[in-house]
């Protein structure tokens, strides 16, 4: 009797590498935006996904034709209706080479940023919100802590994120 669970797995391995593959053909470098994002109050601003575990950064992926800027005005505005009021200033650029041998994270400081409407939860973020930078909530990981050190209390810049 054959395992019916056997042609599914196998299946899905080779669904999987063809998407792979796809994927460097066609993109065979990632660049992503990231933002740390203070309101007026100096609080930053930091989302917790549905599918990875702790609070991050806002920010994601820079679409084909778009600009640095407006994949993170973009994604500001999607993961935490953050609008921005003034120019954010690039800090860093970061090789994340935990997700893929690809994979390269630019990140601004963005100041004063304001909220158009609530946060509402949805199936990419389970939570958002400002945070004083003395009362961050638990799980902040630690690349985003690096971050933060690196930003506020002047650390060494680790190109790794």
């Amino acid at each position: 009797m054959t395992d019916p669970v056997q042609p599914s797995s196998w299946r899905s391995r080779v669904l999987t590498r063809l998407f792979h593959i796809y994927f460097r053909l066609q993109r065979p470098m990632t660049l992503g935006v990231r933002a740390l994002a203070f309101n007026a109050e100096g609080h930053l601003f930091l989302i917790r996904h549905t599918y990875v575990p702790g609070w991050q950064l806002p920010g994601g992926g820079i679409e084909t034709g778009e600009t640095a800027l407006d994949a993170l005005t973009r994604e500001m505005a999607e993961e935490g209706h953050l609008v921005i009021t003034t120019a954010p200033r690039l800090f860093g650029f970061y090789f994340n080479k935990r997700i893929s041998c690809r994979d390269h994270v630019a990140v601004y400081i963005v100041r004063d940023v304001t909220q158009s409407a609530p946060f509402i939860p949805n199936r990419e973020i389970a939570e958002a919100g400002f945070f004083p930078l003395d009362a961050l909530p638990d799980g902040v990981t630690a690349a985003t802590r690096r971050r933060i050190e690196e930003a506020l209390n002047g650390q060494p810049q680790d190109p790794f994120w």
